[in-house]
């Protein structure tokens, strides 16, 4: 199959050099001089040249809504992929005739998430507490943070849309939120205008109490949670690879592109179960909006 990848920074090259492991004929747009074998800088060209049958939009979050758009009046009708988050404010997905569309929430199909799935069906979710922190300087060793769109709140940047996996993943856990309350903005001395920490407390449609921290600050990187149920706690911690319940324990070796590998897989196979849907995508977005504005008017914030 031929893949084309709009926007070649690092989620973008990640995106591209997996896709061509996978056997797609796999080319980059990009109006920066890259190294690519196949590269184009105009979407119409790409379109017409390369043909391409599945699209990546890997491009900063503030150019989702363009770039889909760009794609629907150059005539695309295959298979899109959008970066995580869908859009960096919340819009309606244009009209358009696409054989399917979906969101990189890629941690859908990590085993942990799936493992804790299976562990907690049909149980009574009572608390949901994650924590998810890595130094922001750190992510990209190789570049200048400053720079990074993940920097920049008009760029779509911000731990509220970098890491909202978790809000992703716990809503596909325990169901839509239905009021939330937050606290968060730039409290460190991190050279950014986004974000760097968020305290987010939500009720959902299955859990009625969701604690989530969000940070560019934490030096030791950390991603993992704890659940209460009525009869059992379970914890998962994504860098140790475990999940404990009870005296039991999981473990889990997975490495670092098997979520992307897996999630490209049933794209391209037409298997939706786990890929995240744009009305799912777009739960996403108002929740992150809602955030916004309960942390600006100091109040909780309901559907």
């Amino acid at each position: 199959m031929k893949a084309l990848v709009i926007g070649y920074g690092s989620i973008g090259a990640r995106h591209a050099r997996i896709l061509n492991e996978l056997g797609c004929n796999t080319a980059v747009l990009s109006n920066r001089k890259i190294d690519f074998p196949i590269h184009f800088s105009s979407l119409s060209e790409a379109i017409a040249i390369h043909q391409p049958e599945y699209v990546i939009v890997a491009s900063d979050t503030a150019s989702h809504y363009s770039d889909i758009t760009k794609l629907i009046n150059n005539g695309f009708i295959g298979r899109v992929l959008v970066e995580k988050p869908l859009f960096k404010n919340f819009y309606g997905l244009p009209p358009n005739k696409f054989k399917s569309f979906n969101v990189a929430y890629n941690l859908r199909f990590h085993p942990i998430i799936q493992k804790v799935q299976s562990l907690i069906h049909g149980q009574s979710v009572i608390s949901f507490n994650a924590y998810v922190g890595q130094y922001l300087p750190n992510w990209r060793p190789e570049t200048d943070y400053t720079k990074s769109y993940s920097a920049s709140s008009l760029r779509g940047g911000g731990v509220l849309r970098d890491l909202s996996h978790e809000l992703d993943f716990i809503s596909w856990l325990v169901g839509e939120w239905s009021e939330v309350t937050a606290l968060g903005g730039h409290f460190s001395d991190l050279k950014i205008d986004s974000e760097d920490v968020y305290g987010i407390l939500w009720k959902a449609q299955n859990c009625p109490l969701v604690c989530v921290q969000l940070s560019y600050l934490d030096q030791n990187p950390t991603r993992k949670f704890i659940i209460n149920t009525n009869e059992k706690t379970i914890e998962a911690d994504f860098n140790l690879g475990i999940v404990k319940e009870g005296d039991q324990k999981f473990f889990f070796q997975v490495d670092r592109d098997h979520t992307y590998r897996e999630m490209h897989i049933a794209a391209l196979n037409g298997q939706y179960e786990l890929l995240c849907s744009a009305e799912e995508a777009s739960e996403i977005v108002a929740l992150i909006e809602a955030v916004e504005c309960a942390n600006k008017q100091k109040t909780w914030i309901a559907r």
